[in-house]
């Protein structure tokens, strides 16, 4: 079943970028990843026959092109389809997410160590919905720190605390 998903994935974000006038290959791959419930792919847009204005089009400011293409991904690839035949869908160009998640997991780090040596919650801005299930999913290991997300877009933050307080909102 995951071969179906990863070609249908790469089936649909092929025909999208071709009705956006980008001419690139799609590869996908299930991805085993111990964070996640149900099962992930990657979706790697091939960069080689691209500009670097293309590809900088297709990441966009922040990544925010990259985030709505992977929503729509997500959205559209799941649609209508049975809970055991959905997933998870990471759209990846130029080694983007792999830098991002890089950088995440150092931001999630920084603010365990702030919260852990103050005793103080920290506020983390700026992120992205999967950006903060992502810092979510690194310190949920922790079970001495509790997160949850707060507040509304595009001015939503995550909290990172001390568990023994009390529980917030915890949705993305």
């Amino acid at each position: 079943m995951a071969n179906s998903q990863i070609e249908r994935g790469q089936e649909w974000l092929g025909k999208l970028l071709k009705l956006a006038g980008v001419s690139a290959a799609v590869t996908g791959k299930k991805v085993i990843d111990t964070l996640e419930d149900g099962e992930s792919f990657w979706l790697t847009i091939d960069e080689r026959d691209l500009t670097p204005e293309q590809i900088q089009e297709l990441i966009g400011a922040n990544g925010a092109v990259l985030d709505a293409l992977q929503y729509l991904a997500n959205s559209t690839l799941n649609l209508n389809q049975p809970p055991e035949q959905q997933g998870s869908y990471t759209i990846e160009l130029d080694g983007y997410r792999l830098k991002r998640q890089t950088e995440i997991r150092a931001i999630a780090q920084s603010a365990m160590e702030q919260v852990r040596t103050t005793g103080q919650r920290v506020e983390i801005k700026s992120l992205s919905s999967s950006e903060r299930r992502l810092v979510h999913q690194f310190l949920k290991e922790y079970p001495d720190l509790e997160t949850f997300s707060q507040g509304k877009e595009p001015n939503r933050q995550l909290i990172v605390r001390i568990a023994s307080e009390s529980v917030g909102e915890s949705d993305y």
